[in-house]
């Protein structure tokens, strides 16, 4: 991982090239049955921004449930595979190449996605907080992995 310092103390963004070897997918992120990989943004804008790529690590049993994020900005683009989310009432499939912007505070609900499923999200601030929430509808259930 390569960074540049800043040129002035109060710049808290630096250059920064993460490269595909520098971080590891690992566990320990939001959700247990996803792998995050870490691409130093967080740290090279000085907590005003994470960019993470993350991807299925097991079959979607229970899924992210019902929650929303206390974020500015929140985008998820999707690499490889799908991923079958409930924004509000209404079932979003998005797939390889789909980008969607979740507004600040839309309640919603990962439930089911592809075996290689593989998305980058980007949100600000990068200590974003999760808060679960009542179903404000029913979710489908997950497509088994074979």
């Amino acid at each position: 991982m390569n960074t540049i310092a800043a040129t002035k103390p109060t710049d808290l963004n630096v250059f920064s090239h993460v490269s595909e070897g520098d971080t590891p997918y690992e566990s320990g992120g939001l959700r247990d049955f996803f792998l995050y990989r870490d691409l130093g943004i967080a740290a090279a804008t000085g907590g005003q921004v994470v960019a993470q790529l993350v991807k299925a690590n097991m079959a979607p049993e229970a899924g992210t449930g019902w929650h929303r994020h206390e974020a500015n900005f929140h985008i998820v683009i999707m690499l490889k595979g799908w991923a079958r989310f409930m924004y509000e009432d209404q079932v979003t499939l998005v797939k390889t190449g789909d980008c969607v912007h979740q507004r600040p505070g839309i309640v919603h609900f990962l439930f089911d996605y592809s075996p290689d499923m593989e998305y980058l999200e980007i949100v600000s601030p990068a200590d974003f907080t999760t808060i679960d929430m009542p179903a404000p509808a029913a979710v489908p259930a997950p497509t088994p992995w074979v």
